[in-house]
């Protein structure tokens, strides 16, 4: 059973926009096993992770078990969404593992992913990689024939086909939009919840933070405290200063410093959704250059891991080809 595989090399390199689509139509129908939720979970912990792959295309288990984690900590703790797999007398691993984690550390039931404490995270990543380990790369690996990546247990690798890290960028708004609905049906199915509306703006938020306020004391500390767009000064009061997505969060689905900048109230509110006008792209690629020089500070330093210009650049022109194209100026 491809789940028990502790390998898998890539089958195929060259894939057409018309494979893969085929493929992964195949991973959302009924002809795929899914006995749990843990395929769709994996694949949003992909669409989060598009633009944090180095030049290989590689990711470590890590980064892909801490959003897998963060997806399953808000769906089960924090909407209270418990039934995670098809056997309603046993509960999904992860499940166990988070509800264990939750008892022992007595974490309210409110409290968001980003809310709990670093170490118990850190902790709680590692339980729930060895479960990703033997349940859920194979699994995937399997449905996609091996042609969508490449994984190694023991070196804890993960490599993206290149034709299909493109194609998910070309066609990410889709994806996203295909992955939370059937997930948000699978889900619907397990808890008999009373509305797959109701369901799909839970799964449409868990991967989004509560709070990027630990984003803006770090770039309050290194450029002047103004709206990066039309220049007014900001005191740091909470209503006034706001962290805003470059490109959008609905589009970027995660919450990368290099996509992050300090933006007044008037200027976050009227931009909401929308692209900056390009000049702005000039300006923030200069603003990250200088993150990029601050390796004497450990954080931002670890923040920028994988960071290079041609990726907030590749963000924008693909933001535009999944329907961004309205854009905004101050």
């Amino acid at each position: 059973m491809s789940h028990k595989l502790k390998v898998g090399e890539l089958q195929e390199h060259y894939l057409t926009d018309e494979e893969i689509w085929r493929i992964f139509t195949i991973v959302l129908s009924t002809k795929s096993v899914k006995s749990s939720t843990y395929k769709f979970a994996l694949l949003k912990s992909l669409i989060e992770n598009l633009y944090q792959v180095n030049d290989n295309f590689e990711l470590s288990y890590d980064q892909l078990a801490y959003s897998f984690t963060k997806i399953y900590w808000n769906l089960i703790v924090h909407h209270n969404l418990v039934q995670q797999n098809s056997n309603p007398k046993k509960n999904a691993k992860v499940v166990s593992l988070i509800q264990e984690t939750q008892q022992k550390y007595s974490i309210p039931s409110e409290f968001n992913w980003d809310k709990i404490d670093p170490s118990i995270q850190i902790n709680l990543v590692s339980k729930v990689k060895t479960t990703m380990k033997a349940n859920v790369f194979g699994a995937l690996y399997g449905d996609t024939r091996g042609k969508f990546y490449a994984f190694d247990h023991k070196r804890e690798y993960f490599k993206l086909n290149p034709a299909v890290h493109t194609f998910m960028l070309n066609y990410q708004r889709l994806i996203v939009n295909l992955t939370n609905y059937h997930m948000a049906a699978m889900i619907e199915e397990l808890n008999e919840v009373p509305s797959i509306n109701y369901l799909l703006g839970k799964v449409e938020s868990i991967a989004r933070r509560t709070s990027l306020r630990p984003f803006e004391k770090l770039l309050m500390t290194y450029f002047e405290e103004s709206c990066f767009y039309c220049g007014k000064a900001l005191t740091g009061m909470k209503r006034e200063t706001h962290v805003d997505h470059f490109i959008p969060w609905s589009f970027v689905q995660s919450d990368n410093i290099w996509n992050l900048v300090l933006a007044c109230n008037r200027c976050n509110s009227s931009k909401s959704d929308k692209l900056p006008e390009k000049q702005y792209l000039e300006f923030i690629i200069d603003r990250n250059q200088t993150l990029t020089e601050k390796k004497e500070d450990s954080t931002v330093h670890q923040l920028m891991t994988n960071y290079k210009e041609k990726k907030i650049i590749m963000l924008y022109d693909y933001s535009i080809k999944n329907g961004y194209d309205t854009i905004w100026c101050p």
